[in-house]
């Protein structure tokens, strides 16, 4: 069975961010997919420290921190959907701290996967044509054609208050829409 892994970047768990990952989750074909959902916030990942050692010894992190089993993680699923909140025009630290991460096993034979597809959900305060969310698009673009994996999601929402897209019903059904569409 295909795999999709849903990340969540934002600290808040009764988020806007949260809540459309859910609904992205909802509408997924479990008997297509199985599904898994991780709060990245409660996990502790280190930052990189450019050690290189990664490249020397397979692709695994030195950090004694949860790096190695985040990123096997996530190479190991066929679609990866990660959501986070917008702060300072772009995604939260703890996110790009694990998207970061994702250099220890990017240049490793073994980790290679055609047909891997990436998603990403940018939630924001401001208005979905703020220059915020080109600039985290642009970014995963560059991320995903490195990679060589597909972009499949792409959306920015616009919602600031912790539960408000959850008032936004036909928002809510968009994102049920777009799991059923994976």
């Amino acid at each position: 069975m295909k795999k999709i892994i849903f990340l969540n970047g934002s600290p808040r768990m009764d988020g806007n961010t949260r809540a459309i990952l859910k609904a992205v989750d909802s509408g997924v074909d479990k008997t297509k997919y199985e599904t898994e959902f991780i709060d990245i916030t409660k996990h502790k990942i280190d930052g990189c420290i450019d050690c290189k050692s990664c490249k020397t010894n397979g692709g695994n992190c030195i950090l004694s921190d949860e790096t190695n089993m985040l990123t096997e993680k996530m190479f190991e699923a066929d679609i990866i959907i990660l959501g986070s909140p917008v702060y300072w025009w772009g995604i939260s630290g703890q996110a790009k701290i694990l998207i970061d991460k994702l250099y220890c096993k990017s240049t490793e034979d073994k980790y290679k996967k055609e047909n891997r597809k990436f998603g990403i959900i940018a939630v924001g305060a401001d208005g979905v044509h703020g220059e915020q969310y080109e600039l985290i698009s642009s970014q995963f673009r560059c991320i995903t054609d490195y990679l060589g994996w597909e972009i499949v999601i792409d959306k920015a929402v616009s919602a600031y208050m912790a539960g408000e897209i959850l008032q936004k019903k036909n928002k809510i059904e968009e994102f049920i829409e777009i799991g059923k569409s994976l």
